[in-house]
């Protein structure tokens, strides 16, 4: 039994951007006690806060989860890394930065299922509390809130992404200065979360300021391995710091609070007996509180990238980041000038349609003046060329993530079953198709001289699908393994207040509690959530709904 210094208001476990929030707005009440438990490091290694360093973390299993699917023949019998952010901060130390809210129509659909208050109106106003738009005009719908994450426009372009975004404009889709106003369609560069050269996530922004408070207590290198629970109540966590450390254990008086990302969140729960029966039967472990949703409805992005060669002259990313150009570049981050150090992996956006007539766009396409080396993430060739990539927005196809065993040292089964549904086939035919017309246009031809991946030689559909599954690769952007949605929902795993069903004093506030898929990165709202989940816990009115 753990004694009373040991025993808090709030537990949170995983410092993650969510937790990173929460950890913040409940230590604003200085009758509360917190305490949050991060698996990971603090946030100290420099790669971290070097924008481009993030190529560096996403291998560091220091500051990782170094988690892959499991092989499919969709991706062509491949295991995909997905790794997933473990230190403070979360995905927001080692993500790509970019700023999306998604389009107003994903968060009325979640409305639509059931879930009170959680329409595009009733949520704007949690996106503008946790931002600070840097730029723009006054007349927008962005938060200039002291404190949140600072969102910034790119200040590094190079004259072929200025070409690309031309050739796009003069093929029919429309430059647009603000994807996140409401009106995603369109083309332009990314917002990201980037401010004077550095990355600012969400343990720098909302937790390290909190961290002053003396009723919030920061435990790193603290795997949470059970949720403790007094009959249907969740009472505390029990940690680690390694698999034969000693076990101990924090109390929580109101709650336990589980943010710690969608996969690790199923397998917290699963481990510590809330799940699907003939799940936990498998892994030996008895069942407190059955609900078949746990680790269900599991959803990524997946996305298909071109890579086209530069002609003889054309100085891209490949060069800048060697040599005597790349001490130029690290020169001119030093003195706060703009520079590929301090820019996010994908510079332009493309949101349009895998086909005409759509209400809405329903794919991603990013551009970004470099070539990558096939097979691998970000790792950028010898060659000069440029890359562009393209995934579906709102991908039907769904599988699980199922702990292997009791150990959370056992890294969990993770199937997202990419292109599993026939739509995801053809509308991911669509973007690849979509992409290939943007880098053969005029415009940007001058710049070009071919295609190196796939090749001229894929051109049919099952052409264009081997190559998909071949090379295809994850988004990072892990949601719905334990879905908000009403207890008449069986797939359901929170309510609309995300209170764990069928328990008390549980609540998840995390990705994972996403219904369906945004048309967007997931990092913007999932931070939303947090803030969302803050009001909820504090019994507060919620903000007052805007209008789309």
């Amino acid at each position: 039994m753990a004694d009373d210094a040991d025993t808090f208001d709030y537990v949170i476990v995983g410092a993650g951007a969510a937790g990173s929030v929460l950890a913040a707005r409940l230590s604003e009440e200085p009758g509360s006690t917190v305490c949050l438990l991060e698996a990971g490091p603090p946030d100290t290694n420099p790669w971290i806060h070097i924008p481009a360093g993030f190529i560096k973390t996403l291998q560091d299993p220091g500051v990782t989860w170094q988690f892959k699917t499991t092989p499919t023949e969709n991706t062509g019998g491949r295991a995909i890394a997905t790794t997933q952010g473990r230190t403070l901060g979360g995905g927001s130390s080692i993500n790509g930065m970019v700023y999306n809210r998604g389009q107003p129509a994903d968060l009325d659909n979640w409305a639509q299922r059931g879930n009170r208050g959680w329409g595009y109106a009733d949520c704007l106003p949690y996106y503008r509390r946790g931002e600070n738009r840097i730029g723009l005009d006054a007349e927008d719908r962005h938060g200039r809130s002291d404190g949140g994450i600072p969102v910034t426009d790119m200040d590094w372009f190079h004259p072929v992404s200025e070409a690309f975004i031309r050739g796009c404009v003069n093929a029919g889709i429309p430059r647009n200065p603000d994807y996140n106003s409401g009106n995603q369609a369109g083309v332009g560069y990314f917002q990201r979360a980037i401010n004077n050269g550095v990355r600012v996530s969400a343990a720098r922004a909302f937790l390290h300021p909190a961290m002053r408070r003396p009723n919030l207590e920061v435990r790193t290198d603290a795997r949470a391995s059970r949720i403790l629970f007094e009959g249907k109540r969740a009472v505390g966590v029990q940690y680690l710091a390694a698999r034969n450390a000693p076990v101990k254990q924090v109390r929580a008086r109101r709650e336990v609070i589980v943010s710690a990302g969608t996969a690790n969140t199923a397998r917290l729960l699963q481990v510590s007996g809330v799940g699907p029966a003939d799940w936990l039967g498998a892994i030996g472990v008895p069942v407190v509180h059955e609900l078949k949703g746990v680790g269900s409805n599991f959803r990524d992005h997946y996305a298909s990238r071109i890579v086209m060669r530069a002609k003889s002259g054309v100085v891209t990313m490949n060069q800048l980041a060697k040599g005597v150009r790349l001490a130029g570049e690290v020169f001119r981050w030093a003195r706060k000038k703009p520079s590929i150090l301090a820019t996010v992996p994908s510079h332009v956006y493309v949101f349009w349609k895998s086909f005409e007539g759509l209400d809405a766009p329903d794919l991603q396409c990013v551009f970004t003046p470099g070539s990558y080396v096939e097979g691998k993430v970000y790792v950028l060739d010898d060659m000069p060329g440029v890359t562009a990539g393209a995934w579906q927005h709102r991908p039907e196809s769904s599988g699980w993530v199922k702990a292997r065993s009791a150990d959370v040292f056992d890294d969990p089964d993770i199937n997202p079953n990419y292109l599993s549904d026939p739509n995801d086939r053809r509308v991911h035919l669509g973007g690849i198709r979509l992409i290939r017309r943007l880098l053969n246009t005029p415009e940007i031809g001058r710049f070009l001289e071919g295609e190196t991946l796939p090749g001229p030689q894929a051109q049919s559909d099952d052409e264009l699908l081997d190559f998909a599954r071949r090379t295809g690769s994850t988004t990072y952007h892990l949601i719905g393994t334990a879905k908000m949605g009403p207890e008449t929902d069986p797939t359901a795993v929170v309510s609309d207040r995300l209170l764990v069903h069928g328990m008390e004093g549980l609540r998840i506030v995390d990705a994972s509690v996403m219904p369906s898929m945004i048309s967007a990165n997931t990092y913007a709202t999932t931070m939303m959530i947090a803030e969302k989940a803050a009001d909820f816990i504090r019994g507060r009115e919620p903000l007052e709904a805007e209008a789309a």
